[in-house]
């Protein structure tokens, strides 16, 4: 084969960058799910397992002791689940759809929560929730990308005051120097991603722990299963396993509740930014993993690669080339406000 009809054929194999990094993402994701399946299947079945057997020997000793078929003990089982998605529970529990339940259960639907403790049991409330949270959740996710651009404003602005402080004291500005024209000597100062990234997390871990340290004595969970809780919550993933201010009555009732909706509503805000700042360094990781695959395919790109590497090789016309070709300003690495763009997937 000549080496033009080699090259020709490695240039078809090439696929858009944007398609390039789609394709490797959704490898990445199948890969990721399948080692959490792999995870969470090794660490939970034999649980799962015990506990099948425990509940099998309890229902066998209902059975005998109290002389009931285990097919009617079943039927009845089968009418308490109904129950249960009705919100009906054995122990004694804050009504589900006086005003305050309800607004709490449309606080889950439009953040995208969903705990599943309360779910609409009408057609009239079905259809109306298909509606209510189209609008709402769409409302909600312009709300928190508004938030991230608040936090990206104040750290800009913040991390510039810093700087012109420093330089100042380094200097370089002198004390009467005007704000309007110090501020013109830093117009490119941005906050970078990582930096973002760093103090989202820390706000995060930081909400975390004060929420579960109210959660712990006020709904009686272990501070572990409180750290669990905030985070399906922050998160939006909602499991329904655990869910706070469910209880008939509390201490101080009205502030719990307040507190509680404080935390959730902070807590969402700060893990919805910090997932979008997290998927643009993915974005950077894949975009540097398509640079390395690139041409893999190709040894000759590969013999070209090696001879541009080489420290004092020089290629014919490169002289030439680099006098007529203007310079290109460099890059430090990505700033939050090249890739806010990116930050807004849909959920």
């Amino acid at each position: 084969m000549m080496p033009s009809q080699r090259l020709q054929g490695c240039r078809s194999l090439h696929i858009n960058e944007d398609n390039g990094r789609f394709l490797l993402l959704a490898i990445l994701i199948v890969l990721y799910l399948l080692c959490g399946a792999a995870v969470f299947s090794a660490i939970e079945r034999p649980s799962e397992v015990q506990a099948h057997g425990r509940w099998n020997r309890t229902l066998y000793n209902f059975s005998e002791t109290f002389n009931i078929s285990l097919q009617d003990l079943n039927s009845f089982l089968r009418d308490y689940e109904a129950a249960i998605a009705t919100g009906i529970r054995a122990d004694s529990l804050r009504p589900r759809w006086d005003f305050t339940g309800a607004f709490y259960f449309v606080g889950t639907v439009v953040s995208t929560i969903g705990f599943g403790m309360t779910t609409p049991a009408t057609v009239a409330g079905k259809v109306f929730l298909i509606f209510y949270g189209m609008l709402g959740c769409a409302g909600t996710i312009l709300f928190f990308n508004l938030f991230l651009e608040r936090i990206i404003t104040l750290l800009a602005v913040v991390m510039r005051a810093v700087q012109e402080r420093r330089l100042r004291r380094s200097g370089l500005f002198p004390p009467g120097l005007r704000r309007d024209f110090a501020e013109s000597c830093l117009p490119g100062w941005k906050p970078s991603v990582y930096h973002v990234m760093l103090i989202l997390g820390l706000a995060s871990i930081v909400l975390s722990c004060c929420a579960s340290a109210m959660y712990t004595p006020v709904e009686g969970w272990a501070y572990m299963d409180s750290l669990y809780y905030c985070f399906v919550t922050f998160s939006t993933i909602g499991f329904g396993d655990l869910v706070s201010s469910q209880g008939a009555a509390y201490e101080n009732q009205g502030l719990y509740r307040l507190a509680n909706f404080l935390f959730i509503l902070s807590g969402v805000c700060c893990i919805y930014s910090l997932f979008n700042v997290i998927s643009i360094v993915i974005k950077q990781v894949l975009n540097w993993m398509l640079g390395k695959m690139n041409c893999l395919c190709c040894q000759r790109c590969h013999r070209a690669n090696a001879f541009l590497g080489r420290r004092n090789a020089i290629r014919p016309g490169a002289r030439v080339r680099q006098a007529r070709s203007p310079a290109r300003p460099t890059r430090t690495g990505p700033t939050i406000a090249t890739r806010t763009a990116a930050a807004s997937p849909a959920r």
